[in-house]
């Protein structure tokens, strides 16, 4: 049985379950399982090529001694052993100085929970997990990892606001145009279930990863933060499936709500790649720990803050940001004019409608910048659709050849190299470059539509929809500063 059908036999038990309530628990019961299968299969391979590898688990929790046996604790032994040993045991994990595998399962297990009730179906699924998911086997690694990304697309799935599956495509596009190089420090604040850190591990493997030595400096150089714990736990099996042994750079935390001015120059990064959540609200106070001029209550502004300011001088970034961003006033006007000072915004690649689908229609596009030096000019590339496509979708996904013609733009045409050095750009059909002085004279409005195309009007039912309700979520978010502004007015005149 292939990896994909063990885990939809595996999804069709947990419907049985009167405990597991919708496809969110699903996906988290199921994880936090394929967590420790996986682990203990890497934990075997620790052993083979190291002599003196100890677990940072008991052996009582390790996997293989109380769920690998198909004959083994069932039932209400099992129910009651997995409430009250083992989930108390790794969530309260001790771990030795020095010690960080102990640190990472701590984490990734401190949030989450058993919400299965029968202990007879707990262990038909333990069974299928064992039988069905062999991580040691390369073949299994591979699908399993294909099979990984249907789990993260049926998490967006299970309705999860503001939270967007990228595309495989468009992170590689990002990781190649942004080129890290071995010993550069490569951060996602909003790191989800670790997409683009993945995808950054593969880059630098393929380019630059020749000794052991080098595979060192690479699994330092990986910095995440999730908020949510599902997404981190998913990052955290995704570092471990991609050989990031002690993935203890994942940290399960807002990054938003630590003082901008805290974080030091030490901390600072060479790259950053992200995708922040988008068309969200973050909770009261968090706006606090931001500049007043830069105070907002929307996640993505305050990230894009954030990232310039965690950016080293010469630090590069790649972020995909929402249209609203480009066109927005007032906190937005600042936010950009102090991007444009700080920085060089040298390229907005403008994204087709349907690069997100099905979870949200609203057009995005991925800005490129530098820190340390003010923007001159900024390039635009408009993504057109693949001949012959109306809209990307699941039969249809997103492929990394459909930015080929942007790719050979970029720099140094069919010569290119990986470094993509921007030399030698022209402007096309798809591509135009703005100067400072136009942007300014537009209030910083980076809305700008391809002259080289005349005036489109879309009488397509879902993207008019999709516009619609981003005009109604703008609107419903300049109520809700106006509410906040009438009632700060109030209490002073209190």
């Amino acid at each position: 049985m292939s990896i994909s059908s063990t885990i939809k036999s595996i999804q069709d038990i947990m419907r049985k379950d009167v405990g597991v309530d919708g496809d969110a628990q699903r996906i988290g019961q199921l994880v936090w399982m394929l967590f420790l299968k996986i682990y203990d299969d890497k934990e075997q391979e620790w052993e083979m090529f190291d002599d003196d590898y100890k677990s940072p688990i008991p052996k009582y929790m390790r996997w293989r001694e109380w769920a690998a046996n198909p004959e083994g604790i069932t039932g209400d032994e099992l129910k009651e052993f997995i409430d009250n040993t083992l989930f108390p045991g790794l969530q309260t994990l001790k771990a030795k100085a020095g010690d960080e595998r102990a640190y990472v399962i701590r984490s990734v297990f401190e949030d989450a929970y058993n919400y299965m009730k029968s202990g007879h179906l707990i262990r038909q699924v333990i069974n299928k997990i064992q039988e069905g998911v062999d991580f040691n086997k390369a073949q299994e690694r591979h699908e399993f990892g294909n099979m990984y990304e249907q789990i993260l697309r049926d998490l967006q799935n299970a309705g999860n606001a503001g939270e967007f599956y990228t595309p495989r495509a468009v992170t590689e596009f990002m990781v190649q145009m942004t080129d890290p190089q071995l010993d550069e420090s490569v951060m996602d604040p909003a790191c989800g279930t670790g997409g683009f850190l993945t995808c950054t591990i593969e880059y630098k493997r393929k380019h630059y990863v020749k000794t052991a030595d080098d595979e060192k400096v690479l699994q330092a150089s990986i910095h995440g933060v999730e908020k949510k714990p599902l997404p981190h736990l998913l990052a955290t099996t995704n570092m471990i499936l991609h050989g990031i042994e002690v993935p203890s750079q994942i940290i399960h935390d807002n990054t938003l709500a630590r003082p901008l001015i805290s974080w030091g120059p030490k901390e600072r990064k060479d790259i950053i790649i992200a995708n922040p959540p988008f068309g969200g609200m973050e909770e009261d106070g968090i706006e606090s720990n931001f500049p007043q001029s830069f105070r907002t209550r929307e996640t993505a502004d305050l990230f894009m803050t954030l990232f310039i300011h965690l950016l080293k001088d010469g630090g590069r970034a790649a972020v995909v940001l929402p249209d609203g961003f480009l066109f927005g006033e007032g906190m937005k006007t600042r936010l950009k004019e102090h991007l444009l000072t700080e920085c060089n915004l040298h390229t907005i690649v403008r994204l087709p409608n349907s690069v997100f689908a099905p979870y949200t229609g609203i057009k995005t596009n991925i800005l490129f910048f530098e820190k340390g030096t003010p923007t001159k000019d900024v390039w635009y590339y408009e993504l057109p659709l693949p001949a012959g496509v109306k809209a990307f979708n699941k039969t249809k996904p997103m492929k990394l050849e459909h930015f080929a013609e942007s790719m050979e733009w970029w720099g140094e045409g069919k010569k290119q190299s990986v470094k993509a050095k921007r030399k030698n750009r022209v402007e096309n059909e798809q591509a135009w470059k703005v100067s400072r002085d136009e942007i300014i004279a537009r209030n910083y409005n980076l809305d700008i539509k391809n002259p080289h195309v005349g005036e489109q009007i879309s009488h397509d039912p879902d993207e008019l929809l999709a516009s619609y309700a981003q005009q109604q979520k703008q609107i419903q978010g300049l109520r809700d500063q106006l509410k906040l502004i009438l009632s700060a007015a109030l209490m002073g005149k209190e």
